[in-house]
C-alpha cells in the first residue's frame, strides 16, 4: 500500500528546496563578490518558520506524535483512544493559543508599521501565514481527535503480533 502524500509534506519540501536554493546562491555570491545578500536571512528564518510548523502538521495527521511507546503499544484499545485523544486536544489547545497569540503579533505589526531590517518591507508580509499556519495545525489536531473520538475500538487493537493483548 502506498502513502499518500500530503499537502505538509508538499510545503516542507518546498521550503527546504527554497533554503538550499538561496543558501547556494548565498555561498557562491560570498565566494565571488565577498558579499552577502542581506534579505536571504530573512527570508530564510520564514520558510523555517514554515517548515516547522508544516512539519508539525505532517506528524499530527500521521498520527506521529512524541509519545512513549512502551506505553501506548502495551494498552488495549481504551488506552491507546483516551491517549489519542489527550494528544489531540493537547495539540489543538496550544497551537490554538500559538494561533491568537501570532495574531496578535500581526496584528501590532500591522498597527504600527513595522518594516524588516534587511529588506524594509512590512513585517507582517513576512509573520501573517504563522497565525494561518497554526490555525490549520489547531483544525488538523481537531480532525484526529474527531476521528479517534468516532473510530471503531477494533481500529485500536495493537497490530503487532510480538505485543501482549490489552
Amino acid at each position: 500500500m502506498t502513502r499518500r502524500v500530503t499537502p505538509e509534506e508538499v510545503v516542507s519540501v518546498l521550503c527546504m528546496a527554497a533554503l538550499v536554493l538561496i543558501t547556494l546562491l548565498n555561498v557562491v555570491t560570498r565566494y565571488v563578490t565577498d558579499q552577502s545578500f542581506a534579505w536571504s536571512e530573512e527570508i530564510s528564518i520564514v520558510l523555517m518558520v514554515v517548515m516547522t510548523l508544516a512539519g508539525a502538521s505532517a506528524a499530527v495527521v500521521r498520527d506521529a506524535h512524541i509519545r512513549i511507546e512502551a506505553f501506548y503499544d502495551r494498552g488495549g484499545p481504551a488506552r491507546r483512544r483516551a491517549l489519542r485523544l489527550l494528544s489531540a486536544g493537547t495539540t489543538a489547545a496550544v497551537f490554538g493559543v500559538l494561533t491568537f497569540l501570532f495574531a496578535r503579533m500581526v496584528a501590532d505589526e500591522l498597527r504600527w508599521a513595522e518594516t524588516s531590517m534587511g529588506l524594509g518591507v512590512p513585517r507582517w508580509w513576512f509573520t501573517a501565514p504563522v497565525p494561518l499556519l497554526t490555525a490549520a495545525l489547531t483544525l488538523r489536531a481537531l480532525w484526529l481527535g474527531f476521528r479517534a473520538w468516532h473510530a471503531d475500538p477494533v481500529d485500536f487493537v495493537a497490530t503487532d503480533p510480538a505485543l501482549p493483548p490489552g
